[in-house]
């Protein structure tokens, strides 16, 4: 097994990245289950917190918990990177 450093794996990764989704015509196909998966499961957690509410509410509900955890998601992506910045810079 070839030893790659981390920066060479990363290239990997990309590549085969870029050439799975060359090798797909129809994107938001290959990512439906995915996606409804995802949609599920905000949905539960929306009626789990509001037992009594309406289809339309829960469909509020889960938005807004959707975006939430994308918010959540980016926060934590920019303190990683802010992090690996300053271990950067005292380097």
């Amino acid at each position: 097994m070839e030893s790659l450093t981390p920066e060479q794996r990363s290239l990997r990764a990309r590549l085969a990245v870029q050439t799975s989704w060359a090798n797909t015509l129809d994107p938001t196909s290959r990512t439906a289950k995915a996606r409804a998966a995802a949609d599920g499961r905000f949905e539960r957690a929306a009626r789990e917190l509001h037992p009594g509410a309406t289809d339309e509410q829960i469909a509020r509900v889960a938005k807004h918990l959707k975006a939430a955890h994308f918010s959540r998601m980016a926060l934590a992506s920019a303190r990683s990177r802010a992090a690996k910045a300053g271990q950067r810079a005292a380097a």
